[in-house]
């Protein structure tokens, strides 16, 4: 069989002259590879490889028009997307909440008004002051709630924020909130910190070393600086004293709850309350405890602190028994001079006289010092 002869172009295969031009033929007789194989090696000056071919370009149609120029999104704006999209709240009280637990969560159900009414109460607790805060509690008649409203509002205070709060008996005399809260490993009290205050100038102290002048509250999550307990004390504690204890305290707590004697002409209450940024006042359900703080106030508008009765909290602890008592002429009264008036029911547990367990509170006695210490918080 002879040979097959040479390949050669034939003039059968040549391109007609409306299309573009033959490739190159080379020596061999084989067409070159195109520009872009898929088969090929990969450009990496253009960044093309064999699985990720280059792609064209957009580029608008005839009848498109270009839209305006958008503002790129910063990583802050990025971030805040979490913030702004908040879970959807579910009931965790009451018979919603009931419901929810006794299925397992199949069914769900939104908070009631009554907890949506919680749920904000204790924002308004957490929220951030943007600094030290101080509360002062505040009735010249003995008996009126002073030192039970501190505890109430530290440990509130202290239980929703975490920690950082003190209760700060500020009594010119003998006080009882050292009495009234839990014990600690020490007895020290205000004097033995007003002793020592050299231990924390400048730099100086830790707040490790400030737990051996204040007394831990356990479940209550604050601290109390008790006053003088002894009958025999020696002078009373001075402005300038309270303002140097204030300077020291301020470095290691967020908010102060001051305790505040019967003399309103003491040098150390006067102190106290143009130092306040929140003025409670408390009182029984009774005249004699009502009258007495209406005169207290009284003093505080003709001393030009009209502003601060103004922006004040009034509390009225409710007796077991009721009866005979105007308590609505009583929350006229102050409503008319106050920004709130709210009432605490009766508890056992407060009214025995002993250290306070605070655990052992009822419902219904921690919800209504949630709702004064939401009004307080709404005051810094």
């Amino acid at each position: 069989m002879p040979p097959s002869p040479a390949y050669s172009p034939s003039s059968e295969y040549l391109p007609a002259p409306d299309f573009s031009p033959p490739p190159e033929i080379s020596p061999t007789g084989y067409s070159p590879a195109p520009e872009f194989s898929p088969a090929g090696p990969p450009d990496v000056e253009s960044g093309w490889t064999p699985d990720h071919p280059p792609q064209e370009p957009y580029r608008l149609g005839p009848h498109q028009q270009p839209g305006p120029a958008v503002r790129p999104i910063t990583a802050e704006e990025f971030a805040r997307r979490r913030t702004e999209r908040r879970p959807e709240p579910q009931a965790e009280r009451g018979f919603r909440g009931g419901l929810r637990k006794s299925t397992f969560g199949l069914i769900t159900l939104p908070p009631g008004r009554r907890e949506q009414e919680y749920l904000a109460d204790v924002d308004l607790v957490r929220r951030n002051f943007g600094g030290l805060r101080q509360i002062t509690v505040v009735n010249p008649k003995g008996g009126a709630g002073k030192t039970v409203a501190v505890l109430m509002l530290a440990m509130t205070f202290g239980q929703r924020r975490g920690g950082y709060v003190l209760a700060w008996d500020n009594n010119e005399t003998q006080g009882t909130l050292g009495m009234r809260a839990q014990q600690d490993f020490h007895s020290r009290t205000v004097r033995d910190l007003l002793r020592d205050l050299h231990l924390f100038q400048g730099s100086q102290g830790r707040v490790g070393d400030l737990s051996h002048y204040v007394r831990g509250q356990g479940e209550g999550m604050f601290e109390v600086l008790a006053s003088d307990e002894s009958a025999t004390a020696g002078e009373m504690l001075t402005e300038v004293a309270f303002g140097d204890i204030r300077d020291v305290v301020s470095r290691f707590y967020k908010i102060i709850v001051v305790d505040t004697g019967n003399n309103v002409r003491a040098p150390n209450w006067q102190a106290a309350v143009d130092a306040t940024d929140q003025l409670v006042v408390t009182m029984s359900a009774r005249n004699d405890s009502a009258e007495t703080a209406a005169r207290m106030l009284d003093h505080l508008e003709q001393t030009g602190r009209v502003r601060t009765v103004r922006n004040a909290v009034t509390v009225i602890s409710m007796p077991q028994s009721q009866r005979e008592l105007d308590v609505p002429s009583i929350e006229r009264h102050f409503a008319s001079r106050t920004r709130a008036v709210l009432r605490v029911p009766y508890e056992r547990i407060i009214d025995t006289g002993e250290p306070i367990a605070y655990t052992r509170l009822s419902a219904s006695t921690a919800d209504a010092w949630l709702k004064v210490a939401a009004a307080v918080a709404a005051g810094l």
